[in-house]
C-alpha cells in the first residue's frame, strides 16, 4: 500500500469519526448543554487508534478493519463510563457529595468537614453508608483508575497541613479497599493547602477548600 493511499484511508476514517462525534449530541441533564457522550468519544477515538494500528499491519484493508474494530471497543469503554456516572450521582443524590464530570474523568468532592472531626484522619462513622454507596459503585465499573486528594485551607503550618491531607487521603483510600476495592486501582495523594478551589480569606472558602477529591478515570 503506498503511503498516498495509506493518508487518504487515514483521512477518510478520521472524518467518519469526527461526524459520528458531532452527530451523536445529548442533553446534559445537570447543566442543560449539549454534549457528546463518553460513549461517542470512546467510539471516536477508537477508530482512529484501531484505523492506524490496522494501517501500519494490514495497509488499507486492515486501516478498515481496525478502525471498526478500534470503534467497537472504545465505544464498549465509553458506555462503560457513562453508566457509572450515571449510577454515582443516582446513589449519592442529597448526601452533599459533589459529582462533576471533568474532561475524560468523573471527580467527587467530599467536604472535610462532614467527613472527619477537626484536625482528624478518622471518617467519622455516620459518613461510611456514604462510602459505601460510592464502593458499590466503583466494584461493579471496574474499569476506572481511582485517584483519592487530599487537600486543606491554610490554617496552620504548611507541613502539619500536608501531612493531614496525606493521612485523610489515605483513611478514604483504605476504607475503599476494605470495601472489596482492588488496591492496584487506588492511588492517594495529600496536597496540603495547594490547589484552593475558594478564596482562604473568609471561613465559606476555608470549608469549601478543606475537601476530599475521588477521581475516576478509564483504565487504559
Amino acid at each position: 500500500m503506498t503511503f498516498k493511499k495509506l493518508t487518504i484511508s487515514l483521512m477518510s476514517i478520521t472524518l467518519m469519526s469526527t461526524l459520528t462525534l458531532s452527530g451523536c449530541m445529548s442533553l446534559n441533564p445537570y447543566t442543560g448543554q449539549q454534549q457528546v457522550s463518553d460513549t461517542t468519544i470512546g467510539s471516536g477515538l477508537g477508530v482512529a487508534g484501531g484505523a492506524l494500528a490496522g494501517a501500519l499491519l494490514g495497509g488499507e484493508k486492515g486501516a478498515l478493519i481496525g478502525g471498526a474494530l478500534g470503534g467497537a471497543a472504545g465505544a464498549g469503554l465509553g458506555h462503560h463510563f457513562d453508566n457509572e456516572n450515571a449510577e454515582l450521582r443516582q446513589q449519592l443524590a442529597g448526601t452533599g457529595v459533589q459529582v462533576n464530570k471533568v474532561g475524560n474523568s468523573i471527580q467527587l468532592v467530599m467536604a472535610s468537614d462532614v467527613t472527619f472531626e477537626t484536625n482528624q484522619s478518622a471518617i467519622r462513622s455516620n459518613f461510611y453508608p456514604v462510602l459505601n454507596s460510592v464502593a458499590l459503585v466503583l466494584t461493579k465499573y471496574s474499569k476506572t483508575s481511582i485517584t483519592v486528594s487530599g487537600y486543606t485551607d491554610n490554617t496552620g503550618s504548611a507541613a502539619h497541613n500536608q501531612i493531614l491531607s496525606e493521612q485523610r487521603a489515605q483513611s478514604i483510600a483504605d476504607y475503599l479497599t476494605g470495601q472489596g476495592i482492588d488496591q492496584n486501582r487506588l492511588f492517594a495523594r495529600g496536597y496540603g493547602m495547594r490547589n484552593p478551589i475558594a478564596s482562604n480569606a473568609n471561613s465559606a472558602g476555608r470549608s469549601m477548600n478543606r475537601r476530599v477529591e475521588i477521581t475516576l478515570r478509564p483504565l487504559a
